[in-house]
């Protein structure tokens, strides 16, 4: 069983050594803001973990920042920040929508890789258009380069389909439980965590239990 108490203190002094020696120069810069989103992230996770809901959402919320700010800086193609300011708010409990606006404004829909195309789904399934998320799903579970589980719990969610959701975010589990790294070493379903907070907006959210998630 991790220590969650120790990854949250060790977590949360990764964010602030990042933030004292924070460069001027673009490009490192870009790349000590992602560190210290991820230090973020994993502070907010381990929170999560211990049931401290003000804290987790307060980290989130640096990830947040921190990950946007650094997308200004970061090279073509880096879908990868705005996906994770989009899951970071859905954890934090945040209103989304501006962020998810931002992301479609950036181009999303039209990103020739999968995980940009993910992150124009996350973003539609913010603002409540299952319409698109449908289409980009079918598109991610059918071509390469892509976890099918995920992209499937997805469709399933725009069809209103909670058996099918069920199904398929066990399978988005159970394919954590078999990993051997995490990122940030912080052992955490995320992408469960951000399916779930997506699904309770569509009244479809379904009781999974694993020691990978919060209790």
């Amino acid at each position: 069983m991790p220590d969650w108490d120790e990854q949250t203190r060790a977590a949360e002094a990764r964010y602030r050594d990042g933030e004292a020696r924070l460069p001027e120069d673009t490009d490192p810069r870009q790349r000590q803001l992602t560190r210290m989103g991820n230090a973020a992230w994993a502070a907010g996770l381990a929170h999560a973990m211990s049931g401290r809901r003000d804290e987790s959402r307060d980290w989130f919320l640096r990830a947040a920042a921190r990950y946007r700010e650094s997308y200004a800086e970061a090279p073509p193609g880096s879908w990868g920040r705005p996906i994770a300011v989009l899951k970071a708010l859905l954890l934090a409990g945040e209103d989304a929508e501006e962020a998810a606006r931002w992301t479609l404004a950036e181009g999303a829909d039209a990103a020739e890789s999968p995980i940009g195309r993910f992150a124009a789904a996350l973003a539609h399934a913010v603002l409540g258009e299952w319409a698109g998320v449908r289409v980009l799903a079918d598109g991610l579970r059918t071509g390469d380069g892509f976890p099918t589980d995920v992209a499937e719990a997805l469709a399933f969610l725009a069809a209103e389909d909670v058996v099918g959701y069920a199904g398929a975010a066990q399978e988005v589990l159970e394919s954590f439980d078999g990993r051997e790294g995490y990122l940030e070493d912080v052992a955490v379903a995320d992408t469960v965590l951000v399916l779930q907070a997506l699904a309770a907006r569509r009244g479809l959210a379904v009781e999974l239990t694993s020691p990978l998630l919060p209790s």
